[in-house]
């Protein structure tokens, strides 16, 4: 799975490279959170601008992902969904848990 991150204003913006999150490479994703929030990332923005489909193992890696921030007393929050990944959000109601921002800039402008 690919990856960019970038640092914004103490933010962590992670942008997922791939057009599938599920059982074949969730595990990669779930690798990622640990490292980033290893090496002091509290806050995080995840950009899935080029995510077309997504499983039920990239919703349970995303949950994972948000448990670990609010832990260290931080934000997972998500961005940029496209209409079928955003369509199992509503559909398992996790819209209801994240913070889902249009874009990566709406996302950041939250934390001001």
């Amino acid at each position: 799975m690919e990856f960019k991150t970038e640092q914004t204003e103490g933010v962590t913006v992670m942008y997922v490279r791939e057009d599938r999150i599920d059982a074949n490479n969730s595990e990669e994703l779930k690798t990622e959170f640990h490292r980033l929030f290893a090496n002091s990332t509290k806050d995080l923005v995840v950009d899935l601008k080029e995510v077309l489909f997504i499983d039920s193992s990239g919703l349970g890696v995303l949950v994972s992902g948000y448990k670990n921030a609010s832990t260290l007393h931080g934000t997972l929050k998500l961005s940029s969904l496209q209409s079928q990944v955003k369509s199992m959000f509503e559909l398992t109601r996790l819209h209801r848990v994240f913070d889902i921002f249009t874009t990566v800039d709406d996302a950041l402008h939250s934390y001001k």
